[in-house]
């Protein structure tokens, strides 16, 4: 859905919740192809008995991917994405786990840099079933002030 909003349309503290995605083993194998990465973590579940987590863990890059592109259901054409900051992976992801994106607006900063520009900070934090956030990080969008 496009919801067209300014710099100053932004409020503090303002929070959105995504829908939900379940994490399947096709998620994992489609991954690991894409990246190249086959880490026994994320493909061997022999191997990951052995180990205290029981069970293979979802790639941290599949789960930012995922986790960020639930937020997408809501596009604004004055703003994009300028960066991530303080990326953190707190709790592991399992297969069958259902995770959604929770945003909260936690910082409203003229662009010193772009004249008619405002950084919108939004916290993010990826969810489990059980509430606990397995992944976080500060979304930047670089949004249009409102014309004069």
């Amino acid at each position: 859905m496009e919801r067209p909003r300014y710099f100053e349309d932004y409020e503090l503290d303002e929070v959105r919740h995504t829908h939900g995605r379940t994490i399947s083993e096709t998620d994992f194998v489609v991954h690991a192809g894409h990246t190249g990465d086959f880490f026994p973590h994320h493909m061997d579940a022999e191997f990951m008995k052995t180990t205290p987590f029981g069970q293979r863990i979802a790639h941290g890059t599949m789960i930012f991917a995922i986790g960020i592109g639930l937020t997408a259901s809501e596009i604004n054409p004055h703003a994009f994405t300028y960066g991530y900051d303080r990326l953190r992976f707190p709790k592991p992801v399992f297969i069958g786990d259902t995770i959604h994106t929770v945003l909260t607006v936690s910082a409203l900063l003229p662009d010193p840099k772009r004249p008619g520009k405002g950084i919108v900070t939004e916290s993010c934090r990826v969810m489990n079933q059980r509430g606990e956030t397995v992944m976080a990080c500060d979304h930047l969008l670089l949004a249009d002030c409102r014309p004069a």
